[in-house]
Protein backbone atom coordinates (compact mmCIF):
# COMPACT_ATOMS: atom_id res chain seq x y z
CA UNK A 1 0.00 0.00 0.00
CA UNK A 2 2.85 2.42 0.81
CA UNK A 3 4.44 1.67 -2.57
CA UNK A 4 1.13 2.32 -4.28
CA UNK A 5 0.71 5.62 -2.46
CA UNK A 6 4.28 6.62 -3.32
CA UNK A 7 3.70 5.80 -7.00
CA UNK A 8 0.53 7.87 -6.96
CA UNK A 9 2.30 10.79 -5.31
CA UNK A 10 5.18 10.65 -7.80
CA UNK A 11 2.76 10.34 -10.72
CA UNK A 12 0.76 13.32 -9.45
CA UNK A 13 3.93 15.37 -8.98
CA UNK A 14 5.12 14.48 -12.48
CA UNK A 15 1.75 15.39 -13.96
CA UNK A 16 1.77 18.72 -12.09
CA UNK A 17 5.29 19.46 -13.31
CA UNK A 18 4.36 18.66 -16.91
CA UNK A 19 1.24 20.79 -16.75
CA UNK A 20 2.99 23.77 -15.20
CA UNK A 21 6.25 23.67 -17.15
CA UNK A 22 6.53 25.33 -20.54
CA UNK A 23 7.60 23.14 -23.46
CA UNK A 24 11.11 23.99 -24.64
CA UNK A 25 10.73 25.71 -28.03
CA UNK A 26 12.91 24.94 -31.02
CA UNK A 27 14.32 27.61 -33.31
CA UNK A 28 11.39 27.08 -35.67
CA UNK A 29 8.84 27.16 -32.85
CA UNK A 30 10.16 30.59 -31.88
CA UNK A 31 8.22 31.82 -34.93
CA UNK A 32 4.95 30.91 -33.26
CA UNK A 33 4.03 34.48 -32.38
CA UNK A 34 0.34 33.69 -31.77
CA UNK A 35 1.18 31.12 -29.07
CA UNK A 36 2.49 32.08 -25.66
CA UNK A 37 3.20 30.10 -22.53
CA UNK A 38 2.85 26.68 -24.21
CA UNK A 39 2.29 23.91 -21.65
CA UNK A 40 2.46 20.16 -22.22
CA UNK A 41 -0.46 18.49 -20.46
CA UNK A 42 0.19 14.81 -21.19
CA UNK A 43 3.32 12.70 -21.38
CA UNK A 44 3.64 9.36 -23.16
CA UNK A 45 1.35 7.33 -25.37
CA UNK A 46 -1.02 8.71 -27.98
CA UNK A 47 -3.12 11.66 -26.79
CA UNK A 48 -5.27 13.71 -29.17
CA UNK A 49 -8.55 15.45 -29.96
CA UNK A 50 -8.71 17.40 -26.71
CA UNK A 51 -11.78 19.65 -26.48
CA UNK A 52 -12.85 22.19 -23.85
CA UNK A 53 -16.04 21.99 -21.82
CA UNK A 54 -18.49 24.88 -22.17
CA UNK A 55 -16.90 26.67 -19.19
CA UNK A 56 -13.30 26.29 -20.41
CA UNK A 57 -12.22 24.55 -17.20
CA UNK A 58 -11.85 20.93 -18.34
CA UNK A 59 -10.76 18.94 -21.37
CA UNK A 60 -12.02 15.65 -22.74
CA UNK A 61 -9.59 13.77 -24.93
CA UNK A 62 -8.78 10.31 -26.24
CA UNK A 63 -5.66 8.52 -25.09
CA UNK A 64 -3.87 5.22 -25.61
CA UNK A 65 -1.58 4.41 -22.71
CA UNK A 66 -1.16 1.41 -20.37
CA UNK A 67 -3.18 -0.52 -19.40
CA UNK A 68 -5.29 0.42 -22.46
CA UNK A 69 -4.16 -0.77 -25.87
CA UNK A 70 -6.38 1.58 -27.87
CA UNK A 71 -8.05 4.94 -27.33
CA UNK A 72 -10.24 5.55 -24.29
CA UNK A 73 -11.85 8.81 -23.13
CA UNK A 74 -10.38 10.87 -20.32
CA UNK A 75 -11.30 14.14 -18.63
CA UNK A 76 -8.63 16.50 -17.30
CA UNK A 77 -9.32 19.32 -14.87
CA UNK A 78 -7.19 22.25 -16.00
CA UNK A 79 -7.01 23.69 -12.50
CA UNK A 80 -5.93 20.65 -10.53
CA UNK A 81 -4.52 18.52 -13.34
CA UNK A 82 -6.64 15.59 -12.16
CA UNK A 83 -7.44 13.04 -14.85
CA UNK A 84 -10.05 10.30 -14.91
CA UNK A 85 -11.46 7.73 -17.29
CA UNK A 86 -15.01 8.45 -18.49
CA UNK A 87 -15.42 5.67 -21.07
CA UNK A 88 -16.02 1.99 -20.40
CA UNK A 89 -12.42 0.90 -20.92
CA UNK A 90 -13.67 -1.53 -23.57
CA UNK A 91 -13.42 -1.41 -27.34
CA UNK A 92 -12.08 1.74 -29.00
CA UNK A 93 -13.41 5.26 -28.51
CA UNK A 94 -13.07 8.53 -30.42
CA UNK A 95 -14.39 12.08 -30.66
CA UNK A 96 -15.42 13.01 -27.12
CA UNK A 97 -17.28 16.24 -26.35
CA UNK A 98 -18.84 17.83 -23.27
CA UNK A 99 -22.55 18.53 -23.07
CA UNK A 100 -23.62 22.05 -22.02
CA UNK A 101 -24.66 20.87 -18.53
CA UNK A 102 -21.05 19.99 -17.71
CA UNK A 103 -22.25 16.72 -16.15
CA UNK A 104 -22.32 14.56 -19.26
CA UNK A 105 -20.20 13.82 -22.31
CA UNK A 106 -20.72 12.20 -25.67
CA UNK A 107 -18.25 10.01 -27.52
CA UNK A 108 -18.17 7.21 -30.08
CA UNK A 109 -17.27 3.68 -29.07
CA UNK A 110 -17.10 0.13 -30.44
CA UNK A 111 -17.62 -1.53 -27.05
CA UNK A 112 -21.03 -3.01 -27.90
CA UNK A 113 -19.44 -5.13 -30.63
CA UNK A 114 -16.48 -6.35 -28.57
CA UNK A 115 -14.51 -5.65 -25.42
CA UNK A 116 -11.36 -5.87 -27.52
CA UNK A 117 -9.77 -3.18 -29.64
CA UNK A 118 -10.72 -3.46 -33.31
CA UNK A 119 -7.76 -4.27 -35.58
CA UNK A 120 -5.71 -1.46 -37.04
CA UNK A 121 -5.57 -1.41 -40.86
CA UNK A 122 -2.41 -2.26 -42.73
CA UNK A 123 -0.87 0.20 -45.16
CA UNK A 124 -0.76 -2.00 -48.25
CA UNK A 125 -3.03 0.60 -49.89
CA UNK A 126 -1.04 3.54 -48.56
CA UNK A 127 -2.00 5.78 -45.68
CA UNK A 128 -5.61 5.06 -44.67
CA UNK A 129 -7.97 5.84 -41.81
CA UNK A 130 -10.19 3.07 -40.40
CA UNK A 131 -13.93 3.72 -40.49
CA UNK A 132 -15.05 1.17 -37.92
CA UNK A 133 -18.62 0.06 -38.60
CA UNK A 134 -19.19 -0.63 -34.90
CA UNK A 135 -18.79 3.00 -33.82
CA UNK A 136 -21.94 4.42 -32.24
CA UNK A 137 -22.40 7.67 -30.34
CA UNK A 138 -23.12 7.43 -26.61
CA UNK A 139 -24.00 9.82 -23.83
CA UNK A 140 -22.28 9.15 -20.50
CA UNK A 141 -22.03 10.75 -17.08
CA UNK A 142 -18.74 11.82 -15.55
CA UNK A 143 -18.41 8.53 -13.68
CA UNK A 144 -18.29 6.63 -16.95
CA UNK A 145 -21.81 5.23 -16.87
CA UNK A 146 -23.56 5.06 -20.25
CA UNK A 147 -26.77 7.08 -20.00
CA UNK A 148 -28.05 6.66 -23.55
CA UNK A 149 -27.09 5.31 -26.94
CA UNK A 150 -27.74 8.17 -29.38
CA UNK A 151 -27.27 6.31 -32.68
CA UNK A 152 -28.90 2.96 -33.43
CA UNK A 153 -28.17 2.18 -37.09
CA UNK A 154 -25.50 -0.18 -38.39
CA UNK A 155 -22.33 1.46 -39.65
CA UNK A 156 -19.97 4.24 -38.66
CA UNK A 157 -21.38 7.05 -36.48
CA UNK A 158 -18.71 9.34 -35.01
CA UNK A 159 -17.04 12.77 -35.14
CA UNK A 160 -19.76 14.35 -32.99
CA UNK A 161 -19.50 17.94 -31.70
CA UNK A 162 -22.10 20.25 -30.14
CA UNK A 163 -23.39 23.65 -31.17
CA UNK A 164 -22.25 26.48 -28.86
CA UNK A 165 -25.89 27.31 -28.10
CA UNK A 166 -26.25 23.71 -26.91
CA UNK A 167 -29.18 22.80 -29.13
CA UNK A 168 -27.81 20.39 -31.77
CA UNK A 169 -25.12 17.77 -32.36
CA UNK A 170 -23.33 17.54 -35.69
CA UNK A 171 -21.75 14.20 -36.64
CA UNK A 172 -20.53 12.00 -39.50
CA UNK A 173 -22.28 8.81 -40.56
CA UNK A 174 -22.18 6.22 -43.33
CA UNK A 175 -25.87 5.32 -42.88
CA UNK A 176 -26.78 6.37 -46.42
CA UNK A 177 -23.85 4.63 -48.11
CA UNK A 178 -21.33 7.48 -48.09
CA UNK A 179 -19.59 9.46 -45.36
CA UNK A 180 -21.89 12.45 -44.88
CA UNK A 181 -22.56 15.07 -42.20
CA UNK A 182 -25.78 15.00 -40.18
CA UNK A 183 -27.19 16.90 -37.22
CA UNK A 184 -29.51 15.76 -34.44
CA UNK A 185 -31.00 16.89 -31.14
CA UNK A 186 -29.08 16.20 -27.94
CA UNK A 187 -31.25 13.15 -27.29
CA UNK A 188 -30.57 11.63 -30.72
CA UNK A 189 -33.89 12.62 -32.27
CA UNK A 190 -34.54 14.90 -35.24
CA UNK A 191 -31.73 13.63 -37.48
CA UNK A 192 -31.11 15.77 -40.58
CA UNK A 193 -28.69 15.09 -43.42
CA UNK A 194 -26.62 18.17 -44.29
CA UNK A 195 -24.26 17.03 -47.08
CA UNK A 196 -25.02 15.06 -50.24
CA UNK A 197 -21.87 15.26 -52.37
CA UNK A 198 -19.83 12.10 -53.19
CA UNK A 199 -16.73 11.84 -51.03
CA UNK A 200 -15.82 12.05 -47.36
CA UNK A 201 -17.53 14.86 -45.43
CA UNK A 202 -16.66 15.04 -41.75
CA UNK A 203 -14.82 16.60 -38.83
CA UNK A 204 -17.48 19.29 -38.44
CA UNK A 205 -17.63 22.12 -35.89
CA UNK A 206 -20.13 24.95 -35.45
CA UNK A 207 -19.22 28.62 -35.54
CA UNK A 208 -19.29 30.63 -32.29
CA UNK A 209 -22.74 32.04 -33.17
CA UNK A 210 -24.01 28.52 -34.07
CA UNK A 211 -25.06 29.68 -37.55
CA UNK A 212 -22.38 27.98 -39.65
CA UNK A 213 -20.46 24.70 -39.84
CA UNK A 214 -16.85 24.18 -40.93
CA UNK A 215 -15.77 20.73 -42.11
CA UNK A 216 -13.28 18.76 -44.20
CA UNK A 217 -14.26 17.05 -47.43
CA UNK A 218 -12.83 15.05 -50.30
CA UNK A 219 -14.21 15.51 -53.80
CA UNK A 220 -12.79 12.59 -55.81
CA UNK A 221 -12.92 12.54 -59.58
CA UNK A 222 -14.73 9.71 -61.36
CA UNK A 223 -11.85 7.23 -61.32
CA UNK A 224 -10.91 8.12 -57.77
CA UNK A 225 -14.53 7.77 -56.68
CA UNK A 226 -14.58 4.11 -57.71
CA UNK A 227 -11.42 3.53 -55.66
CA UNK A 228 -12.82 5.40 -52.65
CA UNK A 229 -16.08 3.45 -52.68
CA UNK A 230 -14.19 0.16 -52.76
CA UNK A 231 -12.10 1.31 -49.81
CA UNK A 232 -15.19 2.41 -47.90
CA UNK A 233 -16.71 -1.06 -48.32
CA UNK A 234 -13.63 -2.32 -46.49
CA UNK A 235 -14.09 0.32 -43.78
CA UNK A 236 -11.23 2.54 -44.98
CA UNK A 237 -10.71 6.12 -46.13
CA UNK A 238 -7.60 7.52 -47.83
CA UNK A 239 -7.36 11.12 -46.54
CA UNK A 240 -4.56 12.37 -48.78
CA UNK A 241 -6.65 15.16 -50.35
CA UNK A 242 -9.09 16.99 -48.13
CA UNK A 243 -10.22 20.59 -48.47
CA UNK A 244 -11.88 22.85 -45.90
CA UNK A 245 -15.51 23.84 -46.52
CA UNK A 246 -18.08 26.02 -44.76
CA UNK A 247 -21.87 25.77 -44.87
CA UNK A 248 -24.82 27.24 -43.03
CA UNK A 249 -26.06 25.21 -40.07
CA UNK A 250 -28.98 23.86 -42.12
CA UNK A 251 -26.65 22.54 -44.83
CA UNK A 252 -27.23 25.36 -47.31
CA UNK A 253 -24.78 27.83 -48.88
CA UNK A 254 -21.78 25.48 -49.11
CA UNK A 255 -18.49 27.04 -50.19
CA UNK A 256 -14.92 25.78 -50.46
CA UNK A 257 -12.30 27.65 -48.43
CA UNK A 258 -8.99 25.95 -49.31
CA UNK A 259 -7.83 24.91 -52.78
CA UNK A 260 -4.33 23.51 -52.27
CA UNK A 261 -4.76 19.77 -52.96
CA UNK A 262 -3.24 18.87 -49.58
CA UNK A 263 -4.56 16.93 -46.60
CA UNK A 264 -6.37 19.74 -44.78
CA UNK A 265 -8.34 18.68 -41.71
CA UNK A 266 -9.28 19.43 -38.09
CA UNK A 267 -10.82 22.86 -38.82
CA UNK A 268 -12.11 25.09 -36.02
CA UNK A 269 -13.55 28.60 -36.10
CA UNK A 270 -11.53 31.54 -34.82
CA UNK A 271 -13.39 33.32 -31.97
CA UNK A 272 -14.33 36.11 -34.39
CA UNK A 273 -16.23 33.63 -36.55
CA UNK A 274 -14.52 35.18 -39.60
CA UNK A 275 -11.46 32.91 -39.80
CA UNK A 276 -10.71 29.19 -39.59
CA UNK A 277 -7.80 27.47 -37.87
CA UNK A 278 -6.93 24.10 -39.41
CA UNK A 279 -4.13 21.54 -39.83
CA UNK A 280 -2.45 20.88 -43.17
CA UNK A 281 0.58 19.28 -44.81
CA UNK A 282 0.49 21.86 -47.63
CA UNK A 283 4.24 22.47 -47.16
CA UNK A 284 5.08 18.76 -47.11
CA UNK A 285 2.67 16.86 -49.38
CA UNK A 286 4.73 13.66 -49.25
CA UNK A 287 5.28 13.52 -45.49
CA UNK A 288 3.62 13.69 -42.08
CA UNK A 289 4.65 17.27 -41.42
CA UNK A 290 1.43 19.03 -40.44
CA UNK A 291 1.20 22.58 -39.14
CA UNK A 292 -1.65 24.82 -38.05
CA UNK A 293 -2.80 27.59 -40.38
CA UNK A 294 -5.30 30.43 -40.12
CA UNK A 295 -7.39 31.54 -43.09
CA UNK A 296 -10.31 33.89 -43.81
CA UNK A 297 -13.67 32.39 -44.78
CA UNK A 298 -13.17 33.59 -48.36
CA UNK A 299 -9.86 31.73 -48.63
CA UNK A 300 -7.63 34.81 -48.35
CA UNK A 301 -5.11 35.83 -45.71
CA UNK A 302 -3.49 32.44 -45.16
CA UNK A 303 -1.12 32.53 -42.17
CA UNK A 304 1.04 29.75 -40.73
CA UNK A 305 0.62 29.44 -36.95
CA UNK A 306 2.87 26.54 -35.86
CA UNK A 307 6.40 25.68 -37.02
CA UNK A 308 7.24 22.47 -35.17
CA UNK A 309 8.50 20.47 -38.21
CA UNK A 310 6.39 17.56 -37.01
CA UNK A 311 2.66 16.98 -36.46
CA UNK A 312 0.37 19.71 -35.06
CA UNK A 313 -3.39 19.21 -35.32
CA UNK A 314 -6.80 19.20 -33.61
CA UNK A 315 -6.85 22.84 -32.49
CA UNK A 316 -9.68 24.26 -30.40
CA UNK A 317 -10.10 27.71 -28.89
CA UNK A 318 -11.37 28.03 -25.33
CA UNK A 319 -14.89 29.48 -25.03
CA UNK A 320 -13.45 32.89 -24.10
CA UNK A 321 -10.99 32.77 -27.02
CA UNK A 322 -7.97 33.29 -24.76
CA UNK A 323 -6.42 29.83 -24.99
CA UNK A 324 -5.74 27.21 -27.64
CA UNK A 325 -5.48 23.47 -27.09
CA UNK A 326 -3.92 21.24 -29.72
CA UNK A 327 -2.19 17.88 -30.21
CA UNK A 328 1.43 17.59 -31.33
CA UNK A 329 4.40 15.26 -31.72
CA UNK A 330 6.72 18.04 -30.51
CA UNK A 331 8.87 17.21 -27.48
CA UNK A 332 8.01 13.50 -27.84
CA UNK A 333 10.26 10.91 -26.24
CA UNK A 334 9.24 8.03 -28.53
CA UNK A 335 8.45 7.84 -32.27
CA UNK A 336 4.74 8.40 -32.83
CA UNK A 337 4.14 9.81 -29.35
CA UNK A 338 1.45 12.49 -29.44
CA UNK A 339 0.65 14.81 -26.56
CA UNK A 340 -1.84 17.53 -25.70
CA UNK A 341 -0.60 21.12 -25.39
CA UNK A 342 -2.26 24.26 -24.08
CA UNK A 343 -1.20 27.78 -25.03
CA UNK A 344 -2.30 31.35 -24.50
CA UNK A 345 -3.57 32.82 -27.77
CA UNK A 346 -1.96 36.09 -28.83
CA UNK A 347 -4.07 37.97 -31.36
Amino acid sequence: MKITILVLILASAAAWAIQNSPATPSQEQAKEKHLKNIRQLTSGGENAEAYFDFQGKRLIYQSTHPPYTCDQMFIRDLGSGDEKLVSTGKGRTTCGYFLPDGQHVIYSSTHLASDRCPPRPGYERGYVWPIYKDYDIFKADLEGHIVKRLTQLDGYDAEATIRPDGKRIVFTSVRDGDLEIYSMNLDGSGVRRLTHEPGYDGGAFYSPDSKRIVYRASRPQEGELVRDRLLLKEGLVQPTQLEIYVMDADGSNKRQVTHNGAANFAPFFHPSGQKILFSSNMNDLTGRHFDLYLIHLDGTGLEQITFSNTFDAFPMFSPDGKQLVFASNRASNQPGETNVFLADWVE
